[in-house]
């Protein structure tokens, strides 16, 4: 299984997380085989629209609810609504995610550690 997004990437360099969303994204490691990374997203607060090359494994730190929007605003995604509820800490594997936002809508500070797999071919 290729982990890489298909090829041509469909959005451009600056929408990588870390580009795009530098006050929300740390590379904490990276090599040719991973790239690791913490988001902290405040409460109230909203990422800029950014996506990511890679699938990733993310472990939720702490955080209690989010809304997950397209570059055109549509919701993909919000975890007050979803059946069963939503906890945290927990364990998400993403696939190719559309250019997205993410908004905090938690009391709390959202802190997730991304572990994003490249290419191992």
């Amino acid at each position: 299984m290729s982990t890489t997004a298909p090829e041509p990437w469909p959005w451009p360099e600056a929408l990588d997380g870390p580009q795009a969303a530098a006050d929300n994204h740390r590379v904490l490691f990276e090599n040719d085989r991973v790239r690791v990374l913490e988001t902290v997203i405040g409460p109230g607060e909203t990422t800029p629209l950014h996506t990511h090359r890679c699938p990733t494994v993310s472990h939720v730190v702490s955080g209690s609810s989010i809304i997950r929007r397209d570059e055109h605003g549509a919701v993909l995604l919000d975890t007050s609504k979803v059946d069963p509820p939503f906890v945290m800490p927990r364990v998400l594997w993403s696939d190719f995610l559309p250019a997205h936002t993410l908004e905090n809508t938690g009391p709390d500070d959202l802190v997730v550690i991304g572990v994003e797999l490249k290419d191992r071919a």
